[in-house]
């Protein structure tokens, strides 16, 4: 056979290895990469517009005055319960349509409205994705949820994500907004340890935690967390460098300094004082399902759950009660001066994210 027959597969091969390469140069050169410690703007935090006599009421917190906090991973707007996701075992990456993008948000945010907290911790919140049709999640939030401050902390940044390959989930612009009726002395962005393997990094999460720090009258602060630990992370090796990165933190503020302190989110693991089982599900075990070890909840700090309402269901598959997979991942660790009032999930039947809302009332103490 001539040669020449095998110069035209050849010339192709070489263009898509060459065109591999240039685009994981490109990836690279345009990826996030975070340092350990970023400070935050806090936007609206003089709370410009508002009465004065509010102004002077928000500015430092009471002790013994009840709060409310709700923590709600959105899912980018995209996972309501007609979804599924690829990493999951579905095979969607994206939103169905931007119409309905827009319908999750508007209830998402009516949700908000209604509610009214004092505190708003918000996971997988878009700026800019493909997934999410670039429909600016955050900015509508801002907008619409009057008479908060916000930060805003990037937890997904990739120029172009090519899984799923025949329907890619595209450029990816994403974070966490912490959204609160107190002004903040100051914010930052943490970024947690652990990596996944290279290539895979290149196009996963940088997983972190932002932290509001509060004025709380008598001198203290309020260190409230926003966080979302990783998921699909083998074995659980990676969540559980978070959690001792974590732990450390939290027990300095508390033990070392005398601070009160909130961690609020999406943990990725089942949450203690919490069974799956009782939900009454026909889907197996998820593979990334992971108990919280018995180990990471420092001396005296108290977890704030609703062990009736599941947080978070199965997304390889569109949702169906009583067949998905569903448990209680998201809510709420405190340090041993706050006191729990009250944690209440609410039953939304994953109408507009894969995760239900949670929220508790809580006062901290003079002690």
């Amino acid at each position: 056979m001539h040669l020449s027959y095998f110069k035209i597969p050849l010339i192709i091969v070489l263009g898509l290895l060459s065109f591999f390469v240039l685009f994981l140069v490109y990836i690279n050169l345009t990826g996030y990469k975070p340092k350990d410690v970023v400070a935050l703007n806090v936007n609206n935090n003089s709370f410009e517009g508002m009465r004065s006599e509010t102004m002077e009421q928000e500015s430092v917190i009471k002790k013994n005055t009840p709060l409310s906090m709700i923590t709600f991973n959105i899912g980018y707007c995209g996972l309501d319960r007609n979804q599924d996701f690829f990493m999951d075992g579905g095979k969607s990456s994206r939103s169905f349509s931007k119409e309905q993008t827009l319908i999750n948000l508007e209830n998402i945010t009516r949700f908000f409205q209604n509610d009214k907290p004092s505190f708003i911790l918000i996971q997988e919140a878009d700026v800019s994705s493909t997934r999410s049709y670039h429909i600016n999640q955050k900015e509508y939030l801002e907008k619409e949820l009057t008479g908060y401050a916000s930060t805003f902390g990037v937890n997904y940044q990739v120029s172009w994500v090519p899984a799923p390959l025949l329907h890619p989930m595209g450029a990816v612009y994403s974070g966490l907004l912490t959204l609160s009726r107190y002004k903040s002395d100051s914010a930052a962005r943490f970024q947690y340890p652990g990596r996944e393997k290279w290539l895979r990094q290149m196009f996963d999460l940088d997983r972190c935690f932002i932290e509001n720090r509060l004025p709380v009258e008598g001198g203290k602060e309020l260190v409230l967390i926003n966080s979302h630990l990783s998921a699909f992370d083998e074995g659980g090796l990676i969540r559980q460098k978070q959690l001792e990165f974590l732990k450390k933190h939290i027990s300095e503020e508390y033990y070392d300094k005398g601070n009160y302190v909130i961690v609020g989110g999406d943990w990725n693991h089942i949450l203690p004082g919490t069974n799956p089982g009782i939900f009454g599900f026909t889907e197996e075990k998820p593979f990334w399902v992971q108990e919280m070890p018995q180990d990471f909840t420092p001396a005296g700090f108290k977890w704030a759950v609703d062990r009736k309402t599941p947080s978070v269901r199965s997304t390889a598959a569109p949702y169906q009660e009583k067949q998905n997979f569903v448990a209680v991942i998201d809510g709420f660790l405190v340090s041993p001066n706050i006191e729990i009032q009250n944690c209440q999930g609410y039953q939304l039947n994953f109408e507009n994210s894969d995760h239900n809302p949670v929220s508790f009332i809580f006062t901290l103490s003079y002690r």
